[in-house]
């Protein structure tokens, strides 16, 4: 079993079945890339998966641990704890306004986790410099441009230790340019070995440094594989008719 497991997760909002049925190992280390057009359950896959979202159906575990087993959910302070060993990284950064890039880094782990504020700092100066931020610590968000905001948010993400990095679409909301800067921090990440589900439109970034790639429609998984084969050779037609359009 891999350190994040979905077994058959079931989603409706109302009437329409978002997610149907979708399973999940991932692997430590692995980088997974998931693909496929709007509205095919991508995004609340994701958030399913580190309970943003509540599921109808299915088996969610974390490390080994259970939040939820057949639909049923452990108490909800069991379901914080093991979700800590998850990091999210959001579309829109939600990075608090009020605060400057030093306190939206180190707020939770000296509120969750209890960690000694000089602690914290240091490692948040630490982890600023990995992502060229270090002179931007007493900042406020919106005095940053799109991609520095981005490159905070996965800072923080990373200052609570987590075993697992999600990402959701963490470049669709930035002006072109700034792709690159959050991109290359990515691409770092994973070269240190970091454990990542990445939901993405950019297709350059899941074919070279994705290990699996899946493509959804529809609220299943259509089709999954390596990079190469998912890009170079796709069997379902579905996949064959969405690359021909984004590629």
């Amino acid at each position: 079993m891999g350190i994040l497991t979905a077994q058959d997760i079931t989603k409706s909002f109302g009437k329409l079945e978002v997610l149907k049925g979708v399973s999940l190992d991932v692997e430590q280390g692995e980088v997974i890339g998931i693909i496929g057009p709007s509205g095919s359950g991508k995004s609340t896959f994701l958030r399913c998966l580190n309970h943003l979202e509540l599921i109808n159906g299915g088996t969610v575990r974390i490390d080994g641990e259970a939040i939820v087993e057949n639909g049923v959910y452990k108490k909800d302070g069991e379901v914080r704890r093991i979700c800590r060993k998850t990091g999210m990284v959001f579309q829109n950064f939600n990075l608090f306004p009020h605060l400057t890039v030093l306190e939206n880094i180190c707020i939770a782990p000296m509120k969750v986790k209890k960690v000694p504020r000089a602690q914290i700092e240091r490692t948040a100066m630490e982890l600023l410099a990995r992502v060229g931020l270090a002179e931007k610590a007493k900042a406020y968000p919106g005095q940053l441009s799109g991609g520095q905001k981005q490159r905070v948010a996965i800072v923080r993400a990373l200052a609570m230790e987590p075993d697992v990095m999600l990402f959701d679409e963490p470049t669709s909301a930035l002006d072109p340019e700034m792709v690159g800067e959050v991109l290359d921090v990515m691409k770092r990440l994973a070269a240190d070995g970091m454990t990542m589900v990445v939901v993405t439109h950019e297709m350059g970034f899941a074919r070279e440094v994705g290990n699996r790639v899946l493509f959804m429609d529809e609220g299943i998984i259509m089709e999954q594989g390596t990079p190469a084969e998912v890009f170079g050779n796709p069997q379902n037609p579905r996949t064959q008719d969405f690359l021909k359009k984004v590629l």
